[in-house]
């Protein structure tokens, strides 16, 4: 409590001009008190006007009154030093280099706590008193300290700019809109201010419309960012399994082989080996022989040489050479040759399958989703050459040009049983999988056909709706014949209107989910567009009817072509 009534006393017995105790107080006509070099360093610069007012009430006086010391408050101001107390308020009051300055403070500058637009200066707390006890001044505009005020000031007429000259779109005063601005297109700063922050109110929405559209793109693509890589991991672990897996089997494999080159390697010499044991016995047999009968013929008794000769000369049973099949240098180099042809074949799959994997990968679509293509040659930049997978074609219908092309036959052709051959529909799919941004187009001729794209997955036995092409939700389907058109996805028809054509484009943006049909001619026209979400991949597909020929076009992809989008 004594503490509070001490600064009162601090408060009471400073000056409102600089703010510090009173030195040698003087007391002015409307009974204000301040330090006698501050009321006069403040009249000073008041002497131009001839009009002298006190800092604090405003009252004015006329002529410049005489200033005589306040002997009282001298004494009690003395007192009050000689309790070692401050008046100065804290440090934190005080302006710093980066402060707006109160304009009435001399010497050490407090910090302004509002800027007046009307006067214009800047106030600290203590000198903004005025502004809400004096009923003149409570009508002035406060604001947030400024230290642009002098901005606002008319450099020609030293007059607050009150005005704005829409013609030249410059904030005057009101002398200006008489003056050089006079029959302009003028309003007060008022007006213009509340037109200008409609606009900007909806530049705001504007901008805070697009930061949440960007937030959702950039959430979307963080989305993505985690979705590529669990994919990418998921991937690169279930392809080294699987890889793995291979290269075990080629391991098993490898030794499978030599394990049956060793055993028939042994069989085999354990057989010559035998027969050459055989041989060699022999041998020992006719050279004994051959010794008796040499001594045989050297005997001069002829009746010993009869006796004995017929026991001599009998020979046993002997081993017949055609019974040894020599095959010089040809021993397992079958083998060799069989484990060659594997070899190769596995080289040309895994070479194909390897195109197909790369190309997988590079078409993965990480970004945003571009624009859809305009003319033939933006669409041929997406062209992939396609072939049909005879195992998957009906057995009515005729491959040829390297699987390219598909004919519907009168009667069956010699395809070998296969799961995944479609048994009642006359339908093919592609070999090749379909990811990314595709194009292809489909050159028919004679009947019905349907040019279509299906999952992997679909049914291939049986004539149900789960089998045919665009009558399940596996599967879409452009039906083209010589006098109409339909689309066709899970059993509903679409009809579609265009240009009668032979030849049909198909682009695919697997990622964006866009499927789109086009009539290729002179130009391409549009014929159906599907915006969905595709699960797996998708492989092409073709219906054909009775007499029906259709065949995937072989298409460059620097071909030149006129023509855009109709």
């Amino acid at each position: 409590m004594e503490q509070k009534e001490v600064q009162l006393d601090q408060e009471t017995f400073s000056c409102s001009i600089c703010l510090d105790l009173l030195k040698d107080p003087v007391t002015i006509p409307c009974g204000h008190s301040y330090c006698k070099n501050c009321i006069k360093d403040h009249w000073d610069r008041e002497g131009e006007k001839r009009i002298y007012s006190c800092p604090q009430c405003r009252q004015n006086f006329t002529p410049r009154p005489v200033l005589f010391k306040n002997t009282m408050l001298a004494v009690l101001v003395e007192e009050l030093k000689k309790t070692g107390l401050q008046a100065a308020p804290a440090d934190h009051c005080y302006a710093g280099p980066e402060d707006v300055t109160c304009d009435v403070c001399t010497g050490r500058k407090r910090k302004a706590a509002k800027s007046c637009l009307s006067c214009p200066a800047s106030y600290c707390e203590k000198h903004l008193q005025h502004h809400y006890e004096a009923a003149p001044l409570k009508k002035h505009k406060l604001v947030e300290p400024s230290e642009k005020l002098q901005e606002n000031i008319c450099s020609r007429h030293d007059e607050v700019m009150k005005m704005f000259c829409r013609t030249d779109q410059q904030s005057i005063c009101y002398l200006c809109s008489v003056d050089e601005h006079k029959g302009h297109d003028a309003v007060t700063v008022a007006a213009e201010r509340t037109e200008r922050q409609r606009e900007l109110e909806g530049s705001r929405q504007n901008i805070q419309q697009r930061i949440q559209d960007r937030e959702k793109d950039v959430k979307v693509l963080q989305q993505e960012v985690e979705a590529i890589n669990g994919s990418a991991d998921k991937t690169v672990e279930h392809s080294e399994k699987i890889l793995t897996q291979l290269i075990c089997l080629m391991e098993k494999r490898r030794s499978d082989v030599k394990k049956k080159v060793r055993s028939q390697q042994e069989a085999e010499v354990s057989r010559v080996k035998e027969l050459q044991e055989k041989l060699e016995q022999e041998i020992t047999e006719l050279k004994r022989k051959d010794a008796e009968l040499k001594k045989l013929s050297h005997t001069e008794d002829h009746n010993q040489f009869l006796q004995n000769y017929p026991s001599l000369s009998a020979l046993s049973e002997s081993t017949h050479s055609s019974s040894i099949n020599i095959r010089p240098l040809k021993y397992f180099e079958d083998v060799t040759a069989a484990v060659s042809e594997v070899r190769d074949k596995l080289q040309d799959v895994l070479r194909e399958t390897w195109t197909n994997i790369s190309l997988t990968v590079t078409e993965v679509d990480v970004i945003l989703s571009q624009p859809e293509p305009i003319t033939r040659a933006d669409f041929l930049k997406y062209s992939r050459e396609i072939t049909l997978d005879p195992n998957t074609a009906n057995t009515y219908l005729l491959l040829s040009k390297g699987n390219r092309k598909a004919t519907n036959m009168e009667v069956e052709q010699s395809f070998s049983s296969h799961p995944d051959r479609f048994t009642d529909w006359d339908q093919v799919l592609s070999r090749e999988s379909l990811t990314g941004r595709c194009y292809w187009e489909v050159e028919r001729r004679g009947g019905g056909a349907e040019v279509a794209v299906a999952y992997k997955n679909i049914r291939r036995a049986g004539r149900s709706n789960e089998s045919s092409f665009g009558l399940n939700n596996k599967s879409w389907s452009l039906y083209c014949s010589n006098d109409s058109s339909n689309f066709w996805y899970n059993n509903i028809k679409t009809p579609v209107s265009g240009p009668e054509s032979s030849r049909v484009g198909v682009y695919l943006d697997h990622s964006a989910g866009i499927l789109s049909f086009y009539s290729v001619s002179d130009t391409m026209t549009l014929l159906h567009r599907v915006q969905t979400t595709f699960t797996q991949p998708l492989y092409a597909g073709l219906h054909l009817y009775h007499k029906t020929t259709a065949e995937l076009c072989k298409l460059r992809k620097t071909e030149v072509i006129s023509g855009t989008v109709g």
